[in-house]
Order: structure tokens, then C-alpha cells, then sequence
């Protein structure tokens, strides 16, 4: 079969079953065709040859490779498949011309893979500097009255059954044992790992956030130091903690990523676990991958059914749509023979919005035989591609090319989310600065300084007080309605009618008279009879004087509780109240006697201008009307000073002076009430206490300045969130500036 010449296409070459004739192996270039490539071999000598790929060009050693969407017809082939020269003897000047175009591509190749790993770098680094602030100031997400900062960023969470092989592909990716490993529950608190690439030839080690200053370059230690630390928190038992440890690894075998190792779904409680232990592990889990900035790194075994598996299920639950998931397929070397996995890898089975990967895990043996990660990924990779099952996925397989896809997911989903992230920490600041403010800082610790808070909370609660009264809130009103309502109502309650009738009268007039009977008019029955029924305002004035007291000792505890500054320092909080309530029965005291003043003064000194502008002596059954007195003026007729209508007569002459008299003391006692008690107030409601902190010694006003506990824990609380956002917001900011120079 001659060689294709300059007509050769890939297209034509790529249906071939077998190798043609002019591509016959060579001592010096041996030619593989495997699946839909041509592989040439670099030989024994393993020296570093070229790749070509989608017009991109660069060093791959020992293999060169063509692949089926690159070229078509291409313009290179005949210089490579020339049927009677190696390559690497013929061609001279064509592969002088193309190595030049190699090294401009491959400079290039360089820049533009530094730049994009620099931005993974510095998006990846910002989200794991986040996450360790996070945890370091107690933001672990989860419920609690406190916005959360790590609910909103991206992670991968890897989640699988017990023995499915979780952590060997953790310790895959990372290309290092750093694990605790065991039976039954042995990742019980989750772990943040954060990989960090550094340049070749570097030393690896870890570090955790709990020991910053440790540097551990012994993985052995670190695998220890996860067991101890774990017992920290959680004591010997097999008890679980949602609070995550922080491991950061650095090494130039990792990518730049994040990964979250839960514990592992199980479904039965062992000895010395509480029974609700599968559904406690299940509620952990869940609280992470439920959160929509959640990848899900789902972990099941080839050699049980999917449909068994425990990860696949729960991720089937909070992702349904498969978006948000990776299923990752382990131990697929110990399938029974004949059987593969690849409905499951090719999406049939289950199907993902994102791929599937293979895994092949070191063996039990391998491990106890301590067989390195580098080797166990290049046994990793030699077992796919020489899989007859699995060699047209070799190159989408694997733990390597699981951490390149994951980390850069994770980039892409860190890129989207920035802005959203910056919205939601440009807002819970303001929130948590609102709320601060509202809480007040701390309290200062010199006597001056105390002392002046002290007179400032009281102007606050002062303010607050008379903005009650003059009607920039609630509760003034309530005063006005004391005297318009309950005032006149409680006159006209008052039993004047029984008072005057004409049995009490004449009572009380021949009281009055004594052993010698008036002689025209009872001067002294009608003294005695306005003396007598003016007593009865006293009780009204009197309630009123209370009603005003009860409305103003309510607008006390209104206004206090409605200081803001105030509610922080309950001591002073009781100190004020007291003060004010003296302050109020004080004020009270003096309305009351202003109130009776006015009545008695009333009954003293009785008008007599009312009573001289009055007749004495019409008949009570004619003086109501202008008949009767016209015919008493035309015939005057006999008086009987002592018959009943000359009582009524008087009753009538009291009664209409009482009511004159009450409608003044409508009048004076709201004026008197307000003088002397709502004036009062507004003046000097906290002087009496205002010269008593004068006279307390330094060292007691800490005491008046104590806080309630609970408000103290609040204020710490959103402090070290308040932190945690500015902090956040200032990474941000950072890796902003820095990508756009």
C-alpha cells in the first residue's frame, strides 16, 4: 500500500484498521493506531517529542499524537507520513521551520497557561482564605439568628457511604497518604481541604488553621493530628461535630482546590454510637449539599448497583437536575469479570449534567505494601489505557484528571458567583453596623468616661420621655383623655340629687338653725349645705391626680424600654425607673394637694355675687316659672319658710351653685394636675437622681454600666461577624485589583 503523499487526510487514515503500510513501525518511531488516533512513539530513548492538538502545539514526552478534529486535511501530514523516512531523519528543513513554530507556540502556550493559573490561584485562594476567616470567627453556616458568610460560597463537598472509597480518592487527588483510616465512622467533624500548588521542586507540607504556626511536613503527623483533633471536640467516643477542621496542603503534585470531606452514610449505628447517629450523619451531610453553591462530589462503587448507592441517592434529593453533581465511580479493578461499568461512565445508567470519572484506587496490599501515590496513579493510568473496556475514556479518567476538572469547575463557579457575593456582604454589612450601632460599643473603663455615659443614656431616655408627652409618640394623649373624659364623667357620678333632696335639706338646715330657727333666709343651712356638697369633688379631683400619675409612670417604662442605648444596661435601666417613679410620687403628692386646694378654697369662700342676683323668696312651685311670679308680684301671697317649697327653694339655689363651681374645677384641676405633675416631669423628672450619681463613688458607676450578658454575647457575636464580612469584602477587593493590572 504506498503512503498517502501530499493528498493524505486524516479523515482517510483514521478509517484504517490497522497500520498502513508506509507507517509500518520503524526502529526509531514506532507507530501505534489506537481508536480513532494515530500514536508515534518516542522510542526507547523516551526524548521529548511533539503533540499536535486543535492546532495547538507542544511537548509531550515520548508520544505524538493526532487528533481526529485537529487537522482534517492537513498540510503536515505529508511530512510526517512519508513512506520511506523516520521522521526524526527526513524533513529536515520542514521540521526546522515547524520546531520554530513550536517554540513561539509553546512561549505562548506557557503565558497564557501561567495567566490562567494564576486567576484560578487567586479566585480558589480567595474562597479558601474566606472559609478559614469563616471558621475562625465561628461562622460554620447552619441556623442561628446571625447572617452566614459560608452559606454563600462555593465549595465541593465529597460525600459517600462508608467503605466506598472516599478518602482514597481524596488522598488520590492530593497524591499523598494524610488520611486517618479505620473501621466503622472515622471522619466524624468535616474536613475543609485546601490545596495549594507550588512551583516544581518545592518541599510539600500542611498546615492547620488551629495551629498556625505548625508546619507539618511529616504526613504521618498530619494524619494524627486529624484523629486528635477530632477527639478534641468530640472526646474518645464515635460522636460527630458540624465544626470543620482546616487543612491546607501545599504541593506542586496538587492543583488549586477546595474540598470538603464529610463523614461518611451509613446506615446502621455501631457499638458505642447513639441510635441516631445515620440520621445525625445524614442532617450534616445534608446541611451542606442542600445549599444551592454547592458542588457535589458523589463517590459510589463499581462493584455495587447505583441504584444502592447512598451518595447517588441523596444527591438525586437536593439536585435533581443533576447540575450541581459529579459522580465519581471507585474500584472499578474489582468488578467481577466480564462486567464493566460503562452504562454508568457514559451516563446511561444515571445520567449528569456533568461527567462521570473513573477512579481505580490503590488495593489493601498496595497500602499496607506502602506503595507511593505517584506510582499508584501511574498504575492508575496504565490500567485504563490498557483496558479493552475503558481505553477510548483512558484520558477522561482518573483522580488527575478528576482534580483538573474540579478545580476548574470550581474557578468557573467562583467567577459567577463573585458578584452575588459581594451584593450579599456589601448588605450584611450595613445590617450588622445598624445593629451595632443600635447595641452601642463597649463600655469605657475610666470613671470620667463612665460617669458621662451614665448622663448621656439619661438625656436619651429624657428625650425619649417628653417625646411621649409633647406627642412625637404615643401616650400624651392619654392624658388629654384623663381630663375630658374621665374628669366630667366621674362629676356627673357624683349623688347630688339624693344630697339635695328635700329631706336631706330640711336636715340639714335645722342642723344649722340650731335652738333658734331662721328668721328669712337660712344663711347658715345654705354654708353648711355648699360646704358639705363641694366635699364631694374631692374624690375626683383626687382620681385625677392618680390618672395622671399611672399615665406618666407608663410612659416611664414605655420610654425606657424604647431607649435603645438603654437596653444594654438593665442596672441603670432599674436605677432610672426607680429614680423616676420617686420623682413621679413626688409630683404626685404635690398635685394632689394643689387639686384639694382648689376645692376647699371653693367651699371656703363661697360666691355671694351668684347668690344676690338669685330671689330668695318666690314659692318653690312659681319661681320656675314667669306666671307664677307675675301673680306673685300682682298678689303677693303668704311665705311658709318652713314648708316643703321653701326647701326645694334651696335645694335648687345649691345645686345650680355646686354646678357652677364644678364647672370651674373642670377647669383649675386639669391645670393643676398638669403644673404640678406633667410640667413637673418634663423639668426635673431625673434631678433627684442626677445629684445622687454625684455623690456615688468612681468605682460605682461600673456597677450602674453592667450589661445584660446576652446583650454582651450579641454585640461579640456581630463584631466577629462584622470582621469577617469586611475582611471577605476586602479579599474581594484584593483579587480585583490585582486581575485587572
Amino acid at each position: 500500500m504506498g503512503h498517502p503523499g501530499l493528498g493524505w487526510s486524516w479523515a482517510w487514515a483514521s478509517k484504517q484498521k490497522s497500520c498502513p503500510a508506509s507507517l509500518r513501525p520503524c526502529d526509531h518511531c514506532p507507530v501505534e493506531f489506537k481508536a480513532n488516533r494515530v500514536i508515534i512513539l518516542g522510542g526507547g530513548r523516551r526524548r521529548p517529542w511533539l503533540r499536535f492538538l486543535r492546532g495547538e502545539v507542544f511537548f509531550l514526552p515520548g508520544r505524538l499524537f493526532f487528533e481526529p478534529s485537529s487537522f482534517g486535511e492537513s498540510s503536515f501530514g505529508p511530512w510526517l507520513l512519508q513512506s520511506s523516512s523516520c521522521p526524526r531523519k527526513s524533513a529536515v528543513s520542514k521540521q526546522a521551520s515547524f520546531r520554530s513554530k513550536t517554540k513561539r507556540q509553546i512561549k505562548e502556550e506557557q503565558l497564557n497557561k501561567t495567566k490562567i493559573m494564576a486567576s484560578m490561584e487567586g479566585l480558589i485562594g480567595l474562597m479558601n482564605r474566606i472559609q478559614r476567616a469563616c471558621t475562625a470567627l465561628g461562622d460554620h453556616g447552619g441556623g442561628g439568628d446571625l447572617p452566614t458568610l459560608w452559606e454563600s460560597l462555593p465549595t465541593i463537598a465529597v460525600v459517600g457511604g462508608q467503605s466506598s472509597g472516599k478518602s482514597s480518592v481524596l488522598e488520590s487527588i492530593v497524591g499523598t497518604d494524610f488520611l486517618p483510616r479505620g473501621s466503622g465512622i472515622v471522619t466524624r467533624r468535616p474536613l475543609v481541604l485546601q490545596l495549594h500548588q507550588t512551583d516544581d521542586g518545592s518541599q510539600e507540607y500542611a498546615g492547620f488553621l488551629h495551629m498556625p504556626q505548625t508546619r507539618f511536613t511529616d504526613f504521618a503527623r498530619v494524619r494524627q493530628e486529624i484523629a486528635d483533633e477530632t477527639d478534641r471536640l468530640t472526646g474518645k467516643t464515635k460522636q460527630i461535630s458540624p465544626v470543620p477542621i482546616h487543612l491546607s496542603i501545599y504541593s506542586p503534585k496538587v492543583v488549586n482546590l477546595t474540598l470538603i470531606d464529610l463523614p461518611g452514610l451509613t446506615k446502621v449505628a455501631v457499638e458505642g454510637q447513639p441510635e441516631s447517629i445515620v440520621q445525625d450523619i445524614e442532617n450534616m451531610v445534608r446541611s451542606y449539599v442542600d445549599k444551592p453553591n454547592c458542588i457535589i462530589l458523589a463517590i459510589s462503587p463499581a462493584n455495587q448497583d447505583i441504584a444502592t448507592s447512598d451518595a447517588i441517592k441523596l444527591a438525586k434529593e437536593v439536585d435533581p437536575t443533576g447540575e450541581r453533581t459529579f459522580g465519581v465511580l471507585t474500584k472499578l479493578d474489582l468488578m467481577d469479570k466480564g462486567t464493566n461499568a460503562l452504562d454508568v461512565l457514559e451516563g446511561r445508567a444515571y445520567r449528569l449534567q456533568n461527567p462521570w470519572v473513573g477512579i481505580v484506587n490503590r488495593s489493601q496490599a498496595d497500602i499496607n505494601r506502602k506503595v507511593d501515590m505517584i506510582s499508584a496513579r501511574e498504575k492508575e493510568r496504565e490500567y485504563f489505557e490498557s483496558s479493552p473496556d475503558y481505553a477510548h475514556l483512558a484520558s477522561r479518567m482518573g483522580s488527575e484528571y478528576l482534580a483538573k476538572l474540579l478545580s476548574e469547575h470550581l474557578e468557573s463557579v467562583i467567577k459567577a458567583r463573585i458578584p452575588s457575593i459581594t451584593a450579599v456582604i456589601n448588605k450584611t454589612v450595613d445590617e450588622l453596623e445598624s445593629e451595632l450601632d443600635t447595641i452601642g460599643r463597649a463600655v469605657a473603663t475610666d470613671p470620667g468616661a463612665q460617669l458621662y455615659t451614665i448622663l448621656d443614656l439619661c438625656r436619651a431616655f429624657d428625650r425619649v420621655f417628653k417625646e411621649h408627652l409633647d406627642g412625637g409618640r404615643s401616650g400624651g394623649d392619654r392624658i388629654y383623655g384623663v381630663f375630658d373624659h374621665k374628669l366630667p364623667a366621674a362629676f356627673k357620678k357624683l349623688p347630688f340629687d339624693r344630697y339635695l333632696s328635700v329631706e336631706n335639706v330640711k336636715k340639714v338646715v335645722s342642723e344649722a338653725d340650731g335652738y333658734q330657727p331662721h328668721l328669712i333666709a337660712p344663711e347658715q343651712g345654705y354654708r353648711r349645705l355648699i360646704g358639705t356638697g363641694l366635699t364631694y369633688f374631692r374624690g375626683p379631683a383626687e382620681a385625677t391626680v392618680d390618672a395622671v400619675h399611672v399615665v406618666l409612670k407608663d410612659l416611664v417604662r414605655k420610654s425606657i424600654g424604647e431607649t435603645e442605648q438603654l437596653r444594654r444596661f438593665p442596672t441603670l435601666q432599674t436605677a432610672i425607673a426607680t429614680a423616676a417613679n420617686e420623682s413621679l410620687e413626688r409630683f404626685r403628692e404635690d398635685g394632689r394637694s394643689t387639686a384639694l386646694r382648689l376645692v376647699e378654697m371653693e367651699a371656703t369662700y363661697p360666691t355671694v355675687e351668684f347668690f344676690r342676683n338669685r330671689p330668695q323668696d318666690l314659692p318653690a312651685a312659681d319661681a320656675s316659672s314667669k306666671a307664677g311670679a307675675k301673680r306673685s308680684a300682682e298678689s303677693p301671697v303668704p311665705l311658709d319658710r318652713y314648708g316643703d317649697g321653701h326647701y326645694r327653694n334651696i335645694a335648687s339655689n345649691v345645686s345650680q351653685y355646686i354646678r357652677m363651681v364644678g364647672d370651674e374645677l373642670l377647669k383649675t384641676i386639669p391645670k393643676a394636675a398638669v403644673h404640678c405633675q406633667v410640667r413637673e416631669a418634663k423639668r426635673s423628672l431625673l434631678n433627684h437622681f442626677y445629684v445622687q450619681i454625684g455623690k456615688k463613688e468612681a468605682g460605682e458607676f461600673a456597677h450602674l454600666l453592667d450589661e445584660d450578658p446576652a446583650m454582651m454575647e450579641r454585640r461579640q457575636q456581630c463584631w466577629k461577624r462584622l470582621e469577617l464580612y469586611k475582611s471577605a469584602r476586602d479579599e474581594i477587593d484584593s483579587v480585583a485589583w490585582s486581575s485587572n493590572r
